[in-house]
């Protein structure tokens, strides 16, 4: 059986004990049978042909979220452009909710979208904008609609505009060739980074969505760098001796969490990244690695094996002390809190495997969200409702999401390879 990728814990437990792209379709795995209704018509263009059909992307943005059941096309009875064009009897009768319409027309930089959010039930005007998208934007205009639709309707900030990271892996084990790439959320647009002949590891977005923390190979051992996504400018801020691994930035985007083992076992820290000073935050015999910071920033999760096998911690910053957070099964790590803190994600090991699980932190349920047998590397959107992970589709890792509460699922498109490690971007403003 193949491992799609190690875990950090899995990296340390070895090294302690041995010191071109593709655009594809978005495959949808699993809908949601109480999502809302909705209807997004095809935007009219003047019979012009356009780069990027925009309710195509607002539609499939709707679905993937879990929130909303888009109508087929074909169901389509009417194609409105505008709100005074509405029947609203016709999609009553279809039982559609909300209903999308727009148009697309050329502007002198680019694009104008014009889009409506009607309420069918109360024939209103719920949401109208005109949007401007630069000549190659058009995407990004579609997914900024998408995000005040999204918002307009469940009262929860879209996060479609955001982006993702992710790893990927080609060649044979003796001529490997990985590389970091940024994409969409959708996983298109991607676009590659870094490129390496040495691993690539645990990418990590600063608060700002300005930067990429990582963990690199390429001197022949592990070491933390950070770089800007935007001009590629990049420094090396931990090469210790041993293990420099999992870096996690703090809300305020001064500091970094990782595991070091510089003084023995590996541990977790805090860098200050401007001064580069260190505090170091566990000391025990055990493995201590992925820590993960609370929202609040007065707390970290970690994975430790010091109960006999992976599970979550929680440390409070300034008391010293270490609370156990999972209990059910014998393997929890990867954790990660949802924006309010109140919920933790992680990679579950269950009797069919490993999957994405999601703990209620007040009541310690856990209900396990995927259904693959090699779920890895859990990150969580910014606003909470969807996890994206990798996972295994024949012999090739590939990008898995699923929504928070596990009604939705669905494949992401992206660059060639084997994709390991992805990494959900904070909001962009």
């Amino acid at each position: 059986m193949k491992v799609i990728m190690t875990t950090w814990l899995g990296v340390l437990l070895l090294l302690a004990s041995s010191l071109a792209q593709a655009d594809l379709t978005i495959e949808i795995t699993r809908g949601s049978d109480r999502a809302t209704p909705i209807a997004v018509v095809p935007f009219s263009a003047d019979g012009e042909s356009l780069p990027e059909d925009v309710a195509q992307i607002i539609s499939d943005n709707l679905e993937r979220s879990g929130y909303f059941a888009p109508l087929p096309r074909d169901a389509m009875y009417d194609r409105p452009s505008s709100g005074d064009e509405v029947r609203y009897g016709q999609w009553r009768a279809l039982d559609v909710r909300y209903l999308v319409v727009g148009h697309v027309s050329r502007a002198s930089d680019g694009y104008s979208i014009r889009y409506e959010l009607m309420d069918v039930s109360g024939q209103r005007r719920m949401l109208g904008e005109n949007v401007s998208a630069g000549g190659n934007e058009l995407r990004a205009g579609a997914h900024y609609v998408s995000d005040q639709i999204f918002e307009a309707v469940t009262g929860i900030r879209g996060a479609f505009s955001t982006r993702i990271a992710y790893v990927t892996a080609q060649g044979t084990d003796q001529d490997m060739q990985f590389a970091l790439y940024v994409a969409d959320a959708d996983g298109h647009n991607s676009q590659q980074v870094l490129s390496s002949r040495e691993p690539i590891l645990s990418p990590a977005w600063s608060p700002d969505g300005r930067k990429l923390a990582y963990v690199s190979f390429e001197t022949e051992r592990p070491a933390i760098y950070v770089q800007e996504v935007g001009t590629g400018q990049r420094a090396q801020i931990a090469s210790f001796d041993g293990i420099n691994g999992a870096p996690a930035w703090s809300p305020d985007g001064r500091r970094l969490a990782m595991t070091l083992s510089k003084d023995g076992q590996p541990d977790i820290y805090v860098m200050d990244v401007s001064s580069r000073n260190l505090e170091r935050i566990t000391n025990n015999s055990s493995i201590d690695t992925e820590p993960a910071w609370a929202p609040d920033g007065r707390s970290l999760i970690f994975t430790s094996d010091r109960s006999g096998g992976p599970q979550i911690y929680r440390h409070t910053l300034g008391s010293g002390q270490n609370e156990r957070l999972t209990f059910t099964g014998n393997y929890n790590a990867r954790g990660r809190l949802s924006p309010d803190g109140e919920t933790l994600f992680m990679v579950h090991r269950s009797n069919n495997g490993f999957q994405v699980a999601r703990q209620d932190l007040g009541s310690g349920r856990l209900v396990v969200l995927s259904e693959s047998r090699w779920d890895e590397s859990p990150s969580v959107a910014p606003n909470g409702t969807m996890v994206i992970f990798a996972t295994q589709q024949g012999n090739n890792g590939v990008l898995g999401a699923v929504s928070a509460d596990g009604r939705a699922s669905y494949r992401l498109p992206s660059a060639s390879g084997d994709v390991r490690e992805p990494a959900w971007s904070p909001f962009l403003n």
